[in-house]
C-alpha cells in the first residue's frame, strides 16, 4: 500500500514514519487525535501540516496496525499447531488431513 505523504529517513527521527519529511511523526498526530484534539486545532499547532496529512497518517497507522495484528496471528496459528494445507488454513494438526 502506497502513502505518499509518509516518508521513513533515518536522519529524520530516528527513521519513524514522519509527515512529508517533517519533524512531525505520524505517533503525534494519532496521539493528539486519540486525546481528543481536533483537526482544526491539529493544523493550528502545526500550521506546516495540511488537512490530508492528517487523513494519511491515520490511514497508514490503521494499515500498520492491521499487518501486525495479520502478523502475530499468524504467529499464534503456528504456534498453536495449524497447518497452512495448500494455500488454506487446515485444522490443527493432529495427524488429520482435510
Amino acid at each position: 500500500m502506497a502513502f505518499p505523504r509518509i516518508s521513513h529517513d533515518p536522519a529524520v527521527m530516528g527513521g519513524k514514519p514522519c509527515i512529508r519529511g517533517l519533524r512531525i511523526t505520524v505517533g503525534t498526530v494519532v496521539g493528539l487525535i486519540a486525546s481528543g484534539s481536533s483537526r482544526e486545532r491539529i493544523l493550528q499547532a502545526y500550521p506546516q501540516l495540511e488537512a490530508a496529512d492528517i487523513d494519511e497518517a491515520l490511514a497508514y497507522a490503521a494499515w500498520r496496525m492491521a499487518d501486525e495484528l495479520s502478523r502475530q496471528d499468524q504467529g499464534n496459528r503456528a504456534s498453536a499447531g495449524v497447518r497452512i494445507w495448500r494455500g488454506s488454513w487446515a485444522v490443527p494438526c493432529l495427524g488429520l488431513r482435510p
